[in-house]
């Protein structure tokens, strides 16, 4: 049963619209002041709040303001009531983080509406997205149901790729974003000497393209090729588009969805300007043993390019050869068949990639 804080002074419209909602099968608490109001939505953390704008001690704004402090309760559905139907009030309330407005004297099927539909909207925003194809696709129908639109494809057939198979190429006009749902593919840039810059290795889980999608050129910015047998599945372009922009709250969450490894660039990015080799050596090693890329078992380490490596730590191919060989001689890795790398110390090597 969802539990609804309704915070109201006037005693009678408190008590009718408390009436209202238990009949309709929610669980209700009450609050005569912004006050009082406070410490109980931070005692039973209600799945949604009605509040009155204007009351003694503490007003609406201030309610709202002050929950927004509090983890427990910031992200509460908070539905404002009024007597005033001025815009200005509106918009204050709704630059403040207020989810909806109720003027007084509303029917009791607008009340009910407007708890159910931010109800909704919020469970949509706060359910996790289960990184996988599966996951995708619960997303992509839930997105679809939400923005109330049937031209969201809710599957999309898999495709599978050899190593060295190209997703796509820098330049070409960018119509699909990728997800990664086994390999590992490589992202570069080519530089004006023909040189590859590495800006990623994306493994399962991945979304790959999502900037070129946004640029205002509409081509790709990198090349992405397979490095590892992969099996991917595309969402076309028209389908992005629609939820980047159809809705600032699907949005907001499919944004968080994509959004994968920027940080990670970013990161990294600034360990190519500031770090030493030693350094951005071990921490791409261990990054990559974290993601799964390093892997364990029969096909243990990683066959990688000595050239894809060096472009990744940002040096030359021979320093990037070279310290591989110090990091053998020292016993933090080794190399299997066909010059795998396989990490053997990996305290040590975190020793370094924090020490240098």
């Amino acid at each position: 049963m969802k539990k609804i804080l309704i915070i109201e002074d006037n005693k009678d419209v408190r008590e009718n619209t408390a009436d209202i909602l238990e009949l309709a099968n929610y669980s209700v608490t009450t609050a005569p002041d912004g006050e009082i109001g406070i410490e109980r939505a931070r005692e039973v953390c209600p799945d949604l709040i009605v509040c009155d704008i204007m009351m003694p001690k503490l007003d609406g704004y201030g309610v709202l303001n002050a929950l927004n402090n509090y983890d427990e309760t910031a992200g509460i559905p908070f539905i404002f009531l009024t007597a005033k139907s001025e815009k200005a009030e509106m918009r204050k309330g709704m630059n403040l983080g207020a989810d909806d407005y109720l003027t007084k004297p509303f029917e009791d099927y607008e009340l009910i509406e407007a708890i159910e539909c931010r109800i909704k909207k919020n469970e949509f925003l706060q359910k996790k997205v289960r990184n996988d194809v599966e996951g995708i696709h619960q997303f992509l129908e839930e997105a679809s149901d939400y923005l109330n639109i049937g031209n969201i494809a809710k599957k999309y057939n898999q495709k599978d790729y050899e190593k060295k198979d190209f997703l796509f190429m820098e330049g070409d006009g960018a119509h699909t974003l990728y997800f990664v749902q086994r390999g590992v593919i490589k992202t570069y840039k080519s530089t004006e000497s023909g040189k590859e810059l590495v800006t990623g290795l994306h493994k399962t889980g991945d979304f790959i393209g999502q900037l070129s999608l946004l640029s205002p050129e509409g081509k790709y910015l990198e090349t992405a090729v397979v490095l590892e047998e992969a099996e991917v599945f595309g969402i076309p372009k028209e389908q992005f588009t629609q939820l980047i922009y159809g809705n600032k709250e699907v949005a907001q969450k499919f944004i968080g969805l994509i959004s994968n490894n920027l940080i990670e660039v970013q990161e990294q990015l600034v360990d190519m300007a500031y770090s030493s080799v030693r350094k951005r050596v071990a921490k791409t090693l261990l990054s990559m043993r974290d993601k799964g890329i390093i892997k364990t078992g029969i096909d243990e380490g990683l066959d990688i390019p000595r050239e894809d490596f060096a472009g990744i730590i940002g040096t030359a191919t021979e320093t990037a050869i070279r310290t591989l060989t110090d990091f053998r001689e020292e016993g933090l890795i080794t190399m299997g068949k066909a010059r795998r790398i396989i990490l053997l110390n990996k305290d040590e090597l975190q020793h370094v990639a924090e020490f240098g």
